[in-house]
């Protein structure tokens, strides 16, 4: 991984991946104690920063590859993303989901075009398995979810919107919050702001009990968690940091940050009351850490990416009848 394909999964993205906004509310700032910067990936097309990285990896394939059809595994946001890349280059796409996804995750990426596979990840069935196997009987070439070179650059190019977007409104140092599963978004930002924004630094979050990545980060090694489910973080948890984006986030990132999950529900209900836009649990993390978690952050200001936007409408309802 290198800025270099940052930057071409950044032309390749030209005119197809929307150039998120950099918001912010005076309202947010009191609450955190500081300038909030908030980039709302859960206005990106498909409803998550997921479709830059399904984007960046279906594009790089060869005509001939794409069109023997693709495979993917995800709770749902980077099966979106892949189905409706797949779809605009006319490829075939089996979506691998676990079937306690959000059924609007699950609905919408059959709706993109894409077979969708359910499998029983409380159960302990193994996506990876159940993914590899279909992909070795139909000869599918597999997207994985973060670690993977070209998903990791697509989702890079977030970071250089940043640094530029940032720099306008006369930010060039401090924090960058992440929400994070296995850790493409954090890694791929991280070696943007590296070339582009060298004292801005990522600092992942996390919600509690699924802060594998934070753990990785202290111990130097990669730590794995106890339980697969279980979270209305759905769209963040993972097994564990890829083996590719580890060295990364260890090279480049902070001290990870972790709230709970009615950090994140609060999150949610400012952002709707606030900055008029929708977020998920997951996506609401690094929000949550910017506004309740302001003694573990530096600097005057922050950024926080609010990274999807896909949620049950159940789910919203709740967050707003709790915080709004």
């Amino acid at each position: 991984m290198n800025i270099d394909m940052i930057r071409a999964a950044q032309k390749r993205l030209n005119g197809h991946a929307r150039r998120t906004p950099m918001l912010t509310s005076p309202f947010l700032d009191e609450i955190a104690g500081r300038r909030v910067l908030v980039k709302p990936e859960c206005l990106q097309h498909t409803g998550s920063f997921k479709f830059r990285g399904g984007w960046s990896a279906v594009s790089a394939l060869d005509e001939a590859t794409r069109k023997r059809g693709i495979i993917a595994y995800s709770s749902g946001n980077h099966a979106q993303g892949v189905a409706m890349a797949a779809a605009a280059h006319d490829a075939p796409a089996v979506i691998v989901m676990p079937k306690d996804a959000p059924q609007l995750k699950i609905d919408n990426t059959r709706a993109l075009g894409a077979e969708v596979v359910l499998y029983d990840r409380a159960g302990g069935e193994n996506r990876e398995e159940v993914g590899g196997t279909i992909a070795q009987e139909r000869g599918l070439t597999l997207i994985r979810p973060y670690d993977e070179p070209q998903v990791i650059a697509g989702q890079g190019t977030t970071g250089l919107e940043i640094a530029e977007q940032a720099a306008e409104l006369g930010v060039t140092s401090g924090d960058v919050l992440v929400c994070c599963g296995g850790g493409g978004l954090s890694s791929g930002i991280a070696l943007a702001l590296e070339a582009e924004a060298p004292k801005m630094r990522v600092r992942t979050a996390e919600p509690e009990e699924f802060d594998d990545v934070a753990r990785s980060l202290a111990s130097g090694d990669i730590e794995s968690n106890t339980r697969l489910s279980g979270s209305l973080c759905d769209a963040i948890i993972t097994p564990s940091p890829g083996e590719i984006t580890f060295p990364i986030m260890s090279r480049l990132c902070g001290p990870g940050l972790v709230v709970t999950e009615d950090d994140a529900l609060h999150a949610m209900a400012i952002a709707f009351k606030r900055l008029k836009i929708i977020v998920e649990p997951g996506g609401a993390v690094a929000l949550a850490a910017a506004l309740f978690h302001g003694d573990q952050i530096e600097g005057d200001a922050v950024v926080a990416i609010c990274t999807g936007g896909n949620v049950d409408a159940d789910v919203f309802a709740d967050a707003l009848a709790k915080y709004a």
